[in-house]
């Protein structure tokens, strides 16, 4: 849950210190811990007014488009708590980078694990259904929410969004890859240029629903928080569900993107692609809709995001023998996705 002593990415404490005191807060930074979860943005355990907190910050570097917005996340999380019970408080946010070197925020601290490719020891056989319920259950009751009713209806742009992600994420390919795109990245865009769908409604989006952004109680399996709201807008709430799917890894698929390891879908007792968006489907009381499109799109975004994350990882920005790899599983989640699309199936 935590990392070492010289693992952890250290801060500028002191100032951190005297920021919060010149805002008529404390924090102590005798016994600063980091998360070690989380892939890209950085996560200490601090003490916050003599409560536990979580300080949140982009990591080192230049940011991605759209990355790491730590002013959206602190724009949702300072009011949905009331509505969401999952969403933790906002507490206190920093625009100005002298500070920490880039903008940061104070959040309200929830207890719990972070699922990610294996189940905690305490899991038993009905661990499975009962954490797809956990997650069905909380993107559920996220998309059934009333914009308006919780003070983003002004989040984002749900206008043309399926459109945007594309064509968005086609940028960031572009600027991944500044050698020119590779052949299956093309031609994956050019066919999903072609068939982009209406939309199915607009809803509030996550925009990384899976087990390891839910905080759950390791004895009970019930979800405590909902994390990392930091690319969080208004939207076609399949295209949410089609980025979790496009981690939901199934034996079948190509070994590479067994490596993602970023949810348990290989244990034994979950169940496949299909039969998690048909209990969505269900939970929400709404007929089937095809996710070829959405899912295909989601997997380009998760090429590009991979890529990222290895581009940084080479400029020394992130650390960790993991992303290592990202570049290979990045190619085979882009021939995935063509293969999957061509097909019609997710």
């Amino acid at each position: 849950m935590w990392r070492s002593h010289d693992d952890t990415t250290q801060q500028d404490w002191a100032r951190l210190s005297a920021w919060a005191r010149d805002n008529g807060h404390r924090i102590d930074v005798t016994d600063v811990r980091q998360f070690a979860g989380g892939i890209a943005n950085l996560n200490y355990l601090i003490d916050f007014d003599g409560v536990p907190a979580v300080l949140r910050r982009p990591p080192a570097g230049v940011l991605a488009e759209s990355a790491s917005d730590m002013a959206r996340e602190w724009r949702v999380l300072s009011g949905l708590h009331r509505s969401f019970a999952l969403a933790p408080r906002g507490l206190l946010y920093c625009a100005d980078p002298a500070v920490l070197g880039a903008p940061f925020q104070i959040l309200e601290y929830r207890p719990g694990i972070a699922i990610t490719a294996t189940l905690p020891d305490t899991a038993d056989s009905g661990a499975p259904d009962r954490l797809t319920a956990t997650l069905i259950d909380a993107m559920v009751g996220l998309h059934t929410l009333d914009p308006d009713d919780v003070g983003l209806g002004e989040l984002g742009r749900p206008d043309g969004f399926l459109a945007r992600q594309l064509h968005g994420w086609t940028r960031r390919a572009t600027a991944v890859w500044p050698q020119g795109l590779p052949s299956t990245a093309r031609q994956l865009i050019d066919v999903l240029d072609r068939e982009i769908p209406d939309p199915a409604g607009v809803s509030l989006l996550h925009m990384d629903f899976k087990l390891n952004n839910i905080l759950v109680d390791p004895d009970t399996l019930r979800a405590n928080a909902v994390i990392d709201w930091d690319m969080a807008t208004r939207g076609c709430p399949l295209f949410d569900l089609a980025v979790l799917l496009s981690y939901w890894v199934e034996t079948a698929d190509p070994e590479p993107l067994h490596r993602l390891n970023e949810v348990p879908s290989l244990t034994v007792g979950f169940g496949d692609r299909s039969a998690i968006a048909q209990r969505y489907f269900h939970a929400r009381g709404v007929p089937p809709r095809s996710l070829v499109w959405h899912v295909a799109c989601a997997r380009l975004r998760l090429a590009v995001a991979w890529m990222q994350l290895y581009r940084k990882w080479q400029a020394g920005e992130v650390t960790g023998t993991r992303y290592a790899e990202f570049a290979d599983i990045a190619d085979t989640v882009l021939d995935w996705a063509i293969h999957q699309f061509t097909k019609g199936a997710v």
